[in-house]
């Protein structure tokens, strides 16, 4: 008897299939659209090579782009979803990784929020050091194990770890996931919790959804790494994908302190462009009235210092 595979949804229900008429429809607005593709989310000045690498008592967090950080807390070396692939289909990267794989540290912890490949690269994994625990979602541990990894634990919602004086818990997000034909939301979706001196909620790939509100309740959070990018045309990525405007009004529910926007200027997912994206963050921001010192904006390679 074939073996019926689990699919994992969303709260409520919330599908993310589109149809092919709908991906027509996206096309041709598409090519009608005129995007400037030569301004793009600047390289930090200053990149801190050598402290990252010798650091182990400062909480740290570095953006290497798109969903991909480098934090340093209680010692240890934790990358979210290690993505340094020069295409992602078609479309050629935009923006340079902010720290070259060869100047990484050794790698303790590798977080991957879903299985879509701007999330999880094993072209970069392979070249990864470190004696490296991956925590994953439900239903992605084959794809490492089959692959040689053997340092996988897999989490559901709500499930949470201790790694080394940490605690580490996989929270809800609003998403969808696919890296073939026949897998379509075999494997979960979600966020991060890291619990230690400091506080990282990385949030990974979302819509807005009501789980903000209940993730802000059980927990209490110093730093949410916030998506921001590839919402437009927004009829067709909402379920998917967060607009700034929505970012922000997560981030609130969240309680967080500080936000670090994430997941702009890297690649083409969609139609909006990292600038474009940032300017809509900070006219609502400015809106909201929000104050200044609770959002971190990063440019690519730069480390924020918690001292």
């Amino acid at each position: 008897m074939k073996k019926i595979k689990t699919r994992f949804q969303n709260y409520e229900n919330v599908s993310n299939k589109k149809s092919f008429s709908d991906l027509l429809k996206w096309s041709k607005e598409r090519r009608r659209k005129k995007k400037d593709l030569t301004v793009q989310i600047p390289q930090a000045e200053k990149k801190e090579f050598d402290r990252i690498k010798q650091n182990r008592s400062q909480f740290s967090i570095t953006w290497i782009g798109h969903s991909t950080f480098l934090i340093q807390v209680a010692g240890l070396n934790i990358l979210t979803d290690p993505v340094w692939a020069k295409r992602m289909g078609f479309q050629k990267r935009l923006t340079e990784p902010g720290i070259p794989l060869t100047q990484l540290p050794e790698i303790d912890i590798v977080l991957i929020s879903h299985g879509h490949y701007d999330h999880l690269d094993f072209g970069t994994i392979r070249n990864l050091k470190g004696n490296i625990t991956y925590y994953v979602p439900m239903g992605l541990k084959k794809t490492f194990t089959r692959r040689g990894y053997k340092l996988v634990l897999e989490a559901n919602w709500w499930d949470s770890f201790s790694h080394n004086g940490i605690r580490i818990t996989f929270v809800p997000a609003q998403h969808w996931t696919r890296r073939s034909i026949n897998d379509m939301n075999t494997s979960h979706w979600g966020g991060w919790i890291i619990e230690s001196e400091k506080s990282v909620y990385f949030v990974g790939d979302t819509g807005y959804f009501r789980g903000f509100k209940e993730i802000g309740e059980r927990f209490t959070i110093d730093y949410t790494l916030m998506p921001i990018g590839a919402y437009e045309p927004e009829w067709f990525m909402a379920d998917s994908h967060i607009n700034p405007e929505d970012a922000i009004k997560a981030f609130l529910e969240t309680k967080s302190k500080t936000m670090i926007p994430m997941h702009y200027g890297a690649y083409r997912l969609a139609d909006d462009t990292g600038p474009e994206a940032l300017e809509r963050m900070y006219k609502e921001w400015d809106r909201l009235k929000l104050p200044s010192n609770k959002l971190a904006v990063l440019k690519i390679g730069e480390t924020l210092w918690d001292e």
